[in-house]
């Protein structure tokens, strides 16, 4: 799994011009789905995503997690991250999941990450999107967790 992780104030998407879904402050999250990912992966990221320590303290120091200060997730698909340009100048994406099985973990992936009590939110699984946000910082992490491969 590969994910973008960002800081916003507020985020909307939109699908053929119209408001499918929306956020206030909290974290949109572009998650794409590998090949080779499984549930393990999901469990694994959801947990990373809630614990993430993005926000601000009373300090001033990013030391408040997404749980920590109750903020709100969008999570959006977007299988070009797994785009692969190292070979000419069209993405390779032979790396991402197929459409059957990036889309079961993508909504596995919100619906465990509503486990954490928390507002969760989503963009439209394979939807030309138009995704509107305010970044806070800008803050933005990549966030990479990939099956590891057993030689036999």
């Amino acid at each position: 799994m590969r994910a973008v992780v960002q800081k916003v104030k507020q985020a909307k998407v939109f699908l053929q011009e119209k408001k499918v879904s929306q956020i206030e402050a909290g974290l949109l999250l572009f998650l794409a789905i590998a090949r080779s990912d499984s549930q393990k992966e999901v469990d694994w990221l959801v947990k990373k995503i809630v614990n993430l320590r993005v926000f601000l303290d009373k300090e001033g120091k990013m030391n408040l997690s997404l749980k920590d200060v109750q903020g709100q997730l969008l999570v959006v698909s977007q299988f070009t991250l797994y785009g692969d340009c190292s070979r000419g100048n069209r993405p390779s994406f032979v790396k991402a999941a197929e459409p059957e099985k990036a889309k079961k973990l993508y909504h596995s992936f919100i619906e465990k990450a509503k486990d954490f009590n928390l507002t969760v939110k989503s963009g439209v699984f394979g939807g030309m999107m138009e995704v509107e946000l305010v970044n806070d910082g800008p803050v933005t992490v990549i966030i990479n967790k990939e099956k590891k491969k057993i030689d036999n």
